[in-house]
């Protein structure tokens, strides 16, 4: 689906969709050094327009930031209305917003210390990243080849535009094999997480997930899950679990902000559970749904509305 918009705000101006460019020397498009997210703008049930937990997302870019030793040109408090303005300006009631921080043309070379730091806000309609269809029966997902960043390799917890290359690659090999999405494992074999989703593993009624303690990103939406999760009394377990203990699961799910949350039914050739989206996963699914879609108000600190 082509991307399209009217305005992208870039360095405090919204301008022409068509006239947002960088130069080809920008020194994030040559090493990777940069810092994004990816947040959703939904229409609720009474019509308004609300950017889902946009605070956290904005806090999340920043300490990614901090993380790579850039510093913001913009506080938190003026990110977060750049995004509310951006999907203002293009007239958006349901949308994914980007915003991406980066080092600009200057010095090439690694450390590039007197670059200036641009900051973009891009907004655009996505639907379901894994589909309509795999958010309503599940999808076929398979363990990659490639391994998720060992922790002190690579700063996991940053949201790193060069790091997703290892995630590319993960979900390009398994794409081409036939499946949707990858399973990537921590570098002692244990699962941590997708190429862009936390996983959630459910047997005998208890949910599992892997620790933030380990090589998974801190993911917006696992945290939504979980607090949904807990206040609908489930047990949850945050530990390391093995490939095999997802082939007998009772339930498989993928949460992100791009995913939402995703059914796994078959993973690596073998069938999760019945087949079919579970019991949990579905509970957990419409609680998600109606905070972000519906009518819930008992977590409106989690919206921003868009007036």
């Amino acid at each position: 689906m082509a991307i399209t918009a009217d305005k992208i705000w870039m360095d405090g101006e919204l301008v022409p969709f068509e006239d947002a460019k960088i130069h080809v020397l920008t020194h994030t498009l040559h090493y990777g050094l940069g810092a994004f997210e990816g947040i959703r703008c939904y229409q609720r049930a009474d019509g308004a327009s609300a950017i889902f937990r946009l605070g956290e997302h904005i806090r999340r870019l920043l300490e990614t930031c901090h993380i790579c030793t850039i510093d913001s040109p913009y506080t938190r408090e003026e990110l977060e209305r750049a995004c509310v303005e951006t999907v203002r300006a293009n007239g958006f009631k349901d949308c994914y917003l980007r915003p991406v921080v980066y080092l600009g043309h200057g010095e090439m070379g690694l450390s590039a210390m007197s670059n200036d730091v641009r900051v973009t806000v891009i907004a655009w309609h996505w639907g379901a990243y894994l589909g309509d269809d795999g958010i309503n029966n599940g999808i076929r997902a398979k363990v990659a080849s490639f391994n998720r960043h060992h922790v002190n390799s690579s700063m996991v917890k940053g949201k790193i535009n060069g790091q997703y290359v290892n995630s590319i690659l993960a979900k390009r090999e398994v794409m081409k094999a036939g499946y949707q999405e990858a399973i990537m494992l921590d570098t002692n074999g244990y699962i941590s997480e997708a190429s862009g989703e936390n996983i959630f593993v459910v047997r005998d009624g208890v949910i599992y997930s892997t620790p933030l303690g380990s090589s998974i990103l801190g993911g917006i939406t696992r945290d939504t899950v979980l607090t949904l999760a807990r206040e609908r009394g489930y047990t949850i377990i945050e530990q390391r679990v093995t490939r095999d203990f997802l082939y007998v699961a009772d339930e498989i799910f993928m949460t992100g902000t791009a995913a939402e949350v995703t059914p796994v039914r078959e993973l690596d050739d073998r069938t999760i559970g019945t087949g079919k989206p579970g019991p949990v996963t579905r509970t957990l699914q419409d609680a998600y749904f109606d905070q972000v879609r519906g009518s819930a108000t008992d977590h409106m600190e989690w919206l921003t509305i868009v007036e």
